[in-house]
């Protein structure tokens, strides 16, 4: 039976979307159904209802990316950042006359089923207008956080990882070159996936994710001193420090730019341990802080190879659900294979840690991955021992 399926990117963007949406596109077409791109995540049925698009405009053809000259017919959407749909998070749907407005817009298309990809907010949303709506959907993750709980990967996340990497890697020649103790402020919102993975595969002498390091106390920063002394006393005159956003203040806030904040603090302390004389502070005094905050070019770049390959994955098996008629469900991945959950179970942990003000898929403070980070030396917090 011959479907017509829409599909919309929602929430932050990040590498990968466009590969999603081509290889939805193309198993689609193997199927010969119709697909249709739905712009700026759940605002395109508003725009679509107030007549600022018609439904013609937003059909997808497998050959439809055309490019002008030699380029004519290639299809490149999988090497393309962003997303060719736009990505916003519109629609709330306790706002009753927008939601409205939005379900009509899905009847009006006559969707026989939604592609949803998007991180934890965003699906959120979604979900709740299905519920009103009576919406067939199956959902796709998608963040650089990596926060979306039932799933060990969301496109996106290898990405940012080999973007943190290649810029720790950079800015480590830099720090070697004028002995300074490079902070490097890494996004993640409420999880330290990011700054973890990346922190290990870029040489990082400190990682500091929520999850280990709520706040930056007092004892923290002296431990941290203690760590950069220990360098010193070895001859390493040079550190790499980084950060996850959502380390909070010493008053357990959050802090804008918080890679600064710690330098100051970092600053401050390992200037009263010199005053100590004890002979193992003797280098603090040299200490010479630099914070960088990597920003929005985290959620840019080519999508890498493995971004790619999940993004086909997830696309096939959302294909294959809803030829099979089962909704409501989220594609995942998980030990090493493309599984899917109930989307009610997702979104109940997902409001649920919203509520309490934390992570939805944290960081498994015993997991394998710290454990690494602890056997090669790393800080991760007050639980290291001080050794010098």
């Amino acid at each position: 039976m011959n479907k017509r399926i829409g599909i919309l990117t929602s929430g932050g963007d990040c590498p990968g979307l466009n590969a999603i949406i081509r290889a939805v596109v193309k198993c689609a077409s193997q199927q010969r159904w119709e697909v249709y791109g739905i712009p700026y995540g759940t605002e395109g049925f508003l725009r679509l209802e107030t007549g600022k698009c018609q439904s013609n405009d937003l059909k997808l053809k497998e050959n439809g990316y055309d490019l002008p000259g030699l380029l004519h017919g290639i299809d490149i959407l999988q090497f393309l950042s962003g997303s060719i749909l736009g990505s916003l998070s519109k629609g709330n749907p306790q706002d009753k006359a927008i939601a409205k407005t939005i379900i009509q817009g899905y009847q009006d298309l006559k969707l026989d089923a939604l592609i949803a990809v998007g991180g934890d907010g965003s699906l959120g949303i979604i979900y709740d207008l299905a519920q009103q709506g009576k919406w067939k959907i199956v959902a796709i993750p998608k963040t650089i956080d990596n926060d979306v709980p039932f799933t060990e990967r969301s496109v996106g996340f290898d990405t940012a990882v080999n973007k943190v990497t290649a810029a720790l890697y950079d800015l480590t020649f830099t720090a070697a070159s004028h002995d300074r103790t490079m902070i490097v402020e890494v996004m993640g919102r409420n999880a330290g996936h990011l700054a973890l993975h990346a922190g290990i595969a870029g040489g990082a002498d400190i990682i500091l994710i929520p999850e280990l390091t709520p706040q930056i106390d007092e004892n923290l920063i002296i431990n941290l001193c203690i760590r950069l002394a220990k360098l010193r006393w070895t001859g390493r005159k040079f550190a790499l420090v980084v950060i996850a956003e959502g380390v909070k203040n010493h008053v357990g806030e959050r802090q804008k730019a918080i890679g600064d904040y710690l330098a100051q603090q970092i600053d401050q302390v390992s200037q009263r341990l010199c005053l100590t004389g004890k002979p193992e502070f003797c280098e603090l005094n040299k200490i010479e802080t630099r914070a960088t905050v990597l920003g929005h070019i985290q959620r840019s770049g080519t999508p890498s190879s493995y971004d790619r390959l999940l993004a086909a994955t997830f696309a096939k098996k959302a294909i294959d659900l809803i030829a099979a008629d089962q909704y409501n469900q989220l594609v995942v991945w998980h030990n090493g294979a493309v599984q899917i959950q109930s989307l009610d179970k997702v979104v109940s942990q997902i409001k649920q840690s919203h509520r309490l003000g934390i992570c939805p898929n944290p960081v498994d403070a015993e997991g394998f991955l710290v454990q690494t980070a602890r056997s090669l030396g790393i800080y991760l917090g007050n639980s290291w021992k001080q050794t010098v």
